[in-house]
């Protein structure tokens, strides 16, 4: 089974956004209902509510200018731009 960042790499359409997204499903589901650690890490996730991931994911977001300033110049792909954001929401601090 492949790593998410792997899936999140192979990202270039619809088809691969889903697979993607149900495999960053996958990865929280065993962290639902988990106390957060001393820092608010909950396992590898940074953001454990959905403000914290939606504001990490848009803090990237705003800093990358969603992909552009980056080394993957993600910008003109719309699928992983959006897979990125979610990705983020997990690690983005």
């Amino acid at each position: 089974m492949k790593e998410l960042h792997e899936l999140l790499d192979q990202v270039k359409d619809s088809k691969t956004f889903i697979i993607f997204a149900k495999a960053l499903q996958d990865d929280r589901e065993p962290h639902e209902d988990r106390e957060s650690d001393d820092v608010g890490f909950c396992g590898d996730w940074a953001n454990n509510d959905i403000w914290g991931f939606l504001e990490a994911g848009i803090s990237w977001a705003e800093s990358s200018k969603f992909g552009e300033n980056t080394e993957q110049n993600i910008g003109d792909n719309p699928w992983k731009q959006f897979a990125t954001f979610l990705y983020c929401g997990k690690t983005y601090e």
